[in-house]
């Protein structure tokens, strides 16, 4: 008997590369072939209104109505002879993917016929529906209105037939629904109250941006293959795999050479990212079989969330076209390295200074510290915010293990700048600063060479690193939005960065001179924050230990650990920054909960349905043949001998009774479980409650289920395994 699971896996064998249209020109001539950007703005639009645009996308000046249908006539035209026939407001709900609703260019011509139109009034904003996205109790079911309106600082593209327009997403009564509208608030604050101290160095700068470049890692697998495993249709994981007895444990995946199938896939991805003005650079093997990992050049922040989100609809695509189906779930498998997204985080002026890098003057190094040190001030304040930031369901399962940061957040610096800081504190002011007449002040800073950037050497377990001119924020789950970690990041440095310039202010109101009062205030905040600095081990019971002492968050429940949005240091930040209102943040935190609970909801029913309609009638029918053999093994032999020519069998008799029993037992325990869960009221409680007795029970039926794995006649187990999943080329 041939089973599904053979057929698929037969198929999945003799599967070959797609073909791939090769672009004749260089990559740099048709990068953002298909993207609204400032050559096609200056091409399609009148030059004043070309400037208009322009002053709105880099000062957030307004744009009129006038000025908007200028805009949308030549947006309309250069979409249309692209092929365009409809447009869309493309927005990110709190949902972790976007949403868009497709209209037509067409309007009655009141001549019985039909003309192409598209108005500013259609570019500026659209009235979805506010009623079915996520909204934590902000609307009512019955209250359907809802807002999109257009970013202009983010391009509008043209994907297949729509121009596709990047807007926010707000309630009917002005709260936003959406993760770019706080990330624009967010990322405003940091610019003012950056702005204003790297004045105290250069008062020629205007505008701070803040620049993310992001990795995004990812698993492939045989779309076939994927079919016939349900719960990673359903779940994005597998609920149940042992794993296979060759995974990653030979470290021979890594960065090795690119499969032809999935090269074949990278190049068709890359040519369609370039073209939509994705800057794609790094393409690799990652750890895990079937993980790999692309990364772009970055970008300023809010274009590259923009692209990240682009990207992850754009893999699921060209997946699909070459017979593989994409997994962003943070541990789609059991055993082996799950996928984040390194979220590479700096501040940059528009005079062309990286805030993060090393100067090399002592007065540039003192700019650098103060940024630096004002960064691990953010984070120390608000390493449980951070954290709330990036957990999930899905990447609680990544975090802590060994190939991933801990959940607890910290930060690496590396030797050389930790000598820099530990200098800074231990000295005294007078031994730092030394009076220079005419020459003003001689600064006693050890001078940090541009080779920082290769001398800082890497921690795996950090989640929060400096990486020699940037941080990288390594917790940051593969599936997630972005957004949500650079909201809480930004938000939080304009908080720090507005306290040190009042702090620097303070004490120069009493007389205190600008480099001493800065130095002064700095050497303040390395001793403050110095616990969440750690360069060991992440992994370790020690640091776990020792993070406690040291008054980090160490909570490891999901649930839970959202509470830190709604801390009186959170609100009070949020709303000091102009972000985000206490009531827009309760709202969030009850998506959050919400989507927690479902999710292990949906783990838990799907998980039922393949144990009671999968698993346990197949084990049953390999049992049931055992016993036949046992049967007739004692028909045909004396007893003796039959005896113990049988007892292999019946000891897996036994054990596969011992397995399905306690499968059986526990997925109707799981179910009661689930019903007492559901009643109750509130999101938080039902959350905590899903993950303290619904979660713990998946792992605890999965582990049986694998038991059975290894036992039953491989040509009846339904289900692809670990070794065909993970190393089907």
């Amino acid at each position: 008997m041939t089973t599904l699971r053979f057929r698929v896996v037969e198929k999945a064998f003799q599967t070959k590369p797609a073909a791939v249209h090769i672009p004749e020109e260089r990559p740099s001539e048709y990068f953002g072939k298909y993207v609204f950007n400032r050559e096609k703005m200056f091409k399609y639009l009148p030059t004043k209104v070309y400037q208009r645009l322009t002053d709105a996308m880099d000062n957030g000046a307004t744009l009129d109505r006038d000025v908007a249908d200028q805009v949308a006539a030549g947006m309309k035209r250069w979409a249309m002879e692209l092929g365009a026939t409809h447009y869309t407001h493309w927005f990110q709900p709190l949902t972790e993917g976007t949403a868009e609703k497709h209209d037509a260019f067409v309007e009655h011509d009141g001549k019985g016929g039909m003309m192409e139109e598209f108005s500013g009034k259609l570019l500026v904003q659209q009235e979805p529906d506010a009623s079915s996205f996520p909204n934590g109790g902000i609307r009512n079911t019955f209250e359907a209105r809802g807002y999109s309106a257009w970013d202009p600082s983010s391009p509008v593209f043209v994907v297949d037939d729509t121009l596709c327009i990047p807007t926010v997403f707000i309630a009917y009564t002005g709260e936003p629904l959406d993760y770019k509208a706080p990330l624009l608030k967010a990322l405003r604050a940091v610019d003012k109250a950056a702005t204003d101290v790297c004045r105290y160095f250069d008062p020629d700068v205007r505008k701070v941006m803040a620049y993310l470049g992001w990795e995004q890692e990812y698993f492939l697998v045989d779309e076939g293959l994927y079919a016939a495993r349900p719960d990673l249709l359903l779940t994005g994981r597998t609920l149940m795999g042992h794993e296979a007895s060759k995974n990653q444990q030979l470290e021979d995946h890594y960065f090795g050479a690119i499969p032809t199938r999935v090269a074949a896939f990278m190049k068709d991805l890359e040519i369609q990212a370039l073209e939509l003005g994705i800057p794609l650079k790094t393409r690799h093997n990652e750890v895990a079989p079937n993980q790999f990992e692309l990364a772009p050049i970055f970008e300023e922040c809010n274009l590259a969330v923009d692209h990240n989100m682009l990207i992850m609809s754009l893999m699921r695509k060209v997946a699909r076209t070459h017979g593989f189906r994409v997994l962003l779930h943070e541990k789609p498998f059991k055993g082996v390295n799950g996928s984040g997204k390194h979220n590479n985080w700096s501040l940059g002026t528009d005079t062309g200074i990286l805030l993060m890098a090393p100067g090399k003057t002592a007065e540039e190094n003192l700019r650098f510290i103060t940024f630096v040190v004002n960064t691990l001030m953010a984070v120390y304040r608000h390493n449980g915010l951070l954290k709330a930031s990036i957990m999930s369901a899905t990447n609680a399962h990544r975090l802590g293990a060994n190939e991933a940061p801990p959940a607890i957040i910290s930060s690496f610096l590396g030797t050389q700048l930790s000598r820099v800081l530990d200098h800074m504190e231990d000295s005294t002011l007078d031994e730092l600063v030394a009076l220079g007449g005419k020459h003003g002040m001689k600064l006693d800073i050890p001078q940090i060479p541009e080779l920082l950037i290769d001398n800082t050497d890497r921690n795996r377990t950090s989640p929060f690193a400096f990486t020699g001119n940037r941080f990288e924020f390594r917790a940051v789950g593969s599936e997630a939005n972005c957004a949500s970690a650079m909201i809480a990041l930004n938000a939080a440095m304009a908080e720090q960065l507005t306290d040190f310039k009042n702090d620097v202010d303070a004490l120069m109101a009493k007389g205190e001179q600008k480099l001493a009062a800065i130095i002064q205030v700095i050497r303040r905040y390395i001793k403050e924050c110095k616990p969440i600095r750690f360069d060991g081990n992440g992994y370790s019971e020690e640091w776990k230990a020792e993070a406690a002492r040291r008054g980090l968050d160490c909570e490891t429940s999901v649930p839970v650990i959202f509470d830190n949005y709604l801390s009186e240091g959170s609100v009070r930040m949020f709303e000091s920054t102009g972000v985000m209102t206490r009531k827009e943040l309760e709202a969030r935190n009850e998506v959050k909960w919400e989507t927690y609970t479902k999710k292990i909801q949906i783990e838990a029913r799907v998980l039922g349905d393949l144990v009671m309609n999968h698993i346990v009638p197949v084990a049953t029918e390999y049992q049931t043949k055992l016993i036949d053999n046992v049967y007739k093994l004692k028909g045909l032999f004396p007893p003796e001998q039959a005896g113990k020519l049988s007892a292999e069998n019946v000891a897996i008799i036994c054990k596969i009774a011992e397995h399905t029993s306690y499968i059986k037992e526990h997925v109707d325990s799981l179910v009661e479980a689930r019903k007492v869960a559901n009643k109750i009221s509130g999101e938080r409680e039902k959350a905590i409650a899903y993950h303290d007795t619904i979660a713990p029970m998946l792992e605890q039926i999965r582990y049986h289920v694998d038991k059975l794995e290894l036992m039953v006649d491989d040509q009846m187990w339904t289900l692809p395994k670990y070794r065909e999943l993970l190393f089907i080329r």
